[in-house]
């Protein structure tokens, strides 16, 4: 990968019009990635339970498949903050995000060779969760050092890039799972070989996305270059940005970095490091008890880690850091409901709903699961942020603690309406339900991630103090691989009814767990709410 720094990072942030054109480049390679991994996600649960080939010759039950898809995810998000460590440390953002892409089409195409045994399914699946890691962090991150500090386009364009995440969500969650299914383009693709193309479109898609960025890359000046460089002793300001996917970076500061020689052995070890960990990946997301092992120790040892650190910082520092806590405990409790769709949601979609939306749009209701929040974001979130605008410009906005509260009752309200499937059945005692209703609970679900995900990693930058911002940025990536993993035990407890229930059977039992999450639901944002005026203490002078 050769880079070129002729533009200097001034010239790319004197930029004329509304967007820099670096920022199209970015979007699509952005958007073609997340093509590759929702295609992935979507697919995960549905395809353990009726294709994939155990040792033993049959298929996975339906409750350790969500245990596999909650490992699966937790792995992604934990190597989310091991791979934005590597990038900031060694590889800087554009050869970590080069190095994940390839270690995802690697996994994709390991997968579109053959599926179908448990040990290639396995050994693709490891590649694509320590490649996703790399590629996820770094990409957002060279969006915000596009901007100036106090640049006021800069919402605008985090805006446009978070609309690329939502269009690749879109067109992978829907495209993979219904062309693995035979629903999408079954005349041209053969039967047998439906899976297999739906895993080698992933692949094609993330190498689109890697193409797109060799021969853009150009045009980013110093902007994701590595640290080490042949300039021993010297220093030089870069652009540092604390900002992840959908979260908007609150603000830049020049950073000087004193660049030492000789480190180039450092990138080939984290090389080797990543592939010698494949093994261990593998080994870890098949066997769903080690993960249990991983997340019991990282998350108590990081709070001990915590606690040492706050012993180093004056009580009101502290009392910014508990507030953090708060939002990241209850952060773990959303991702945990919400992430039902990539399991429990998925094995529902497949079994008890049918494929006809308003009564003649006949879509795969998997593919709908995938693909409705994403279009419902894209429509809505610039409707939201306009609301948050107005409200504030009269002095009504609702404060961070009581955006969090209202995230979770939006969220009990969708899996209210999930349970509600249960009095719309297409015909009575079928067991199958109306895909509108279903349609209706993502609707609902939506305001609450817009209500809670744009502003958690935010929430976190300006809560910190400046030397444990890396620290508390790690915190919150765990938390979501927390999130991921309760959401797999969550999912494996619905799925207890058994795998010869009937269809009514199933339609009941599922619909019992969705109205007992929205419950938990309810009571959390209630609480969250009761407690807003003493975590704003906490907060002090942040808003």
């Amino acid at each position: 990968m050769k880079n070129t720094t002729n533009i200097t990072l001034e010239q790319i942030q004197d930029f004329k019009g509304k967007y820099p054109k670096q920022l199209w480049y970015l979007f699509f390679s952005e958007m073609w990635e997340r093509f590759c991994f929702y295609g992935m996600r979507g697919v995960l649960t549905y395809f353990m339970i009726t294709h994939l080939i155990l040792e033993n010759g049959g298929h996975m039950a339906e409750g350790q498949a969500n245990l596999q898809y909650g490992a699966t995810q937790a792995f992604v998000y934990a190597f989310t903050f091991i791979g934005g460590l590597f990038a900031d440390k060694i590889l800087g953002f554009r050869k970590s995000l080069f190095w994940g892409g390839i270690l995802m089409i690697v996994g994709s195409a390991i997968l579109a060779y053959d599926p179908f045994p448990e040990n290639n399914f396995f050994l693709g699946i490891s590649f694509t969760v320590i490649g996703t890691g790399f590629f996820k962090p770094n990409i957002s991150t060279m969006v915000g050092s596009l901007y100036k500090k106090d640049d006021p386009r800069r919402d605008a364009g985090f805006s446009l890039f978070y609309s690329g995440i939502n269009i690749g969500a879109l067109l992978g969650g829907y495209a993979c799972i219904s062309i693995g299914k035979g629903e999408l383009f079954s005349s041209f693709i053969p039967a047998e070989y439906t899976w297999n193309v739906a895993f080698g479109l992933a692949g094609i898609v993330m190498a689109i996305s890697l193409i797109t960025f060799v021969f853009t890359q150009k045009t980013l000046g110093p902007i994701g270059l590595p640290p080490f460089k042949s300039m021993d002793g010297q220093l030089r300001n870069v652009k540092h940005v604390e900002g992840i996917e959908t979260v908007k970076p609150e603000d830049t500061a020049n950073v000087a970095v004193e660049v030492k020689s000789g480190k180039a052995w450092y990138e080939y070890a984290v090389y080797a490091l990543t592939l010698a960990l494949i093994p261990v990946i593998m080994t870890m997301v098949a066997k769903t008890e080690y993960t249990d092992y991983f997340m019991y120790v990282i998350g108590p040892a990081t709070l001990v880690y915590l606690a040492y650190e706050m012993t180093k910082h004056t009580w009101a520092e502290s009392k910014k850091l508990i507030a953090a806590l708060v939002f990241i405990v209850f952060s773990i409790i959303f991702w945990a409901f919400f992430e039902q769709s990539g399991g429990s949601l998925s094995i529902f979609a497949a079994k008890n709903l049918n494929n006809e939306v308003l009564g003649f749009w006949k879509l795969d209701p998997n593919g709908v699961n995938n693909a409705a929040n994403s279009v419902f974001v894209i429509i809505f979130a610039p409707i939201v942020g306009l609301v948050w605008v107005a409200m504030a410009k009269k002095k009504i906005e609702p404060n961070t603690v009581v955006k969090f509260g209202l995230g979770f009752l939006f969220l009990a309200g969708g899996f209210y309406t999930f349970y509600t499937t249960r009095f719309f059945e297409v015909i009575a005692g079928s067991g199958i339900a109306s895909l509108d209703v279903f349609v209706l609970a993502y609707f609902v679900i939506t305001f609450g991630e817009l209500c809670l995900s744009p502003i958690g990693l935010s929430i976190m930058t300006k809560l910190s103090p400046q030397r444990l911002q890396g620290v508390m940025m790690g915190m919150w990536f765990l938390a979501s691989a927390y999130g991921q993993y309760v959401a797999g035990i969550l999912g494996a407890g619905l799925s207890e009814g058994g795998e010869n229930d009937s269809l009514p059977q199933k339609l009941a039992t599922y619909t019992d767990g969705y109205y007992q999450l929205a419950i938990y639901a309810l009571i959390a944002g209630v609480v969250l709410l009761v407690i807003s005026p003493l975590v704003r203490k906490l907060m002090q002078e942040v808003k």
